[in-house]
């Protein structure tokens, strides 16, 4: 499976939560299957999703929130995730879509397609509620659970990046809209 394949999933999902994209080809593609004012794509901020979904988790604790995130990305702010571990914002699903590579510079492998294992540094930092998934079928079911706490679920997809275009949306009006959605 593809990234786009798993975004696509993840959307079927969506009704009113908050997500949070990071940036690059992730960001590009959700918009691509599903834009709406309820997702903030990220813009040249490598590394601060999940910090930014821990914020808004805070801010708006009665709505929940889903953090789409890569295994590069990740890896750039490990420490955000002892942070959300400890905090534990029940509203929080942390999404790591995990393709072995740095997606939207060229596929330059990261760690993950070595021996770094997401799951296992999200288990030591302290996340209660850790799975891995590997199919896309999968997906769906997964995220449809009613599991209570703060999620990390990483899924595992092939490099490749979609042939989408670039989010035609200025910076200014992707946040005002997401703003004026939280209510």
């Amino acid at each position: 499976m593809k990234r786009i394949d798993a975004i696509k999933e993840i959307t079927k999902i969506l009704t009113d939560e908050l997500v949070i994209c990071t940036l690059g080809f992730p960001a590009r593609e959700l918009y691509d299957l599903k834009d709406r004012a309820e997702n903030f794509y990220m813009l040249g901020s490598m590394g601060l999703a999940s910090s930014i979904s821990l914020g808004v988790c805070i801010a708006a604790s009665n709505r929940r929130v889903i953090c789409i995130d890569g295994d590069g990305s990740i890896l750039m702010n490990l420490g955000s995730l002892t942070t959300i571990a400890n905090v534990s914002p029940s509203n929080l699903c942390l999404i790591i879509i995990d393709n072995g590579t740095y997606g939207s510079t060229g596929d330059q492998k990261t760690y993950t397609s070595m021996k770094t294992r997401l799951d296992l540094i999200a288990k030591g930092a302290g996340f209660d509620s850790i799975e891995v998934v590997e199919r896309e079928e999968d997906i769906v079911p997964i995220l449809s659970r009613n599991i209570p706490g703060c999620r990390f679920i990483v899924i595992k997809v092939n490099p490749g990046n979609a042939p989408v275009e670039n989010i035609p949306l200025h910076p200014e009006q992707i946040k005002e809209r997401f703003m004026r959605s939280l209510g």
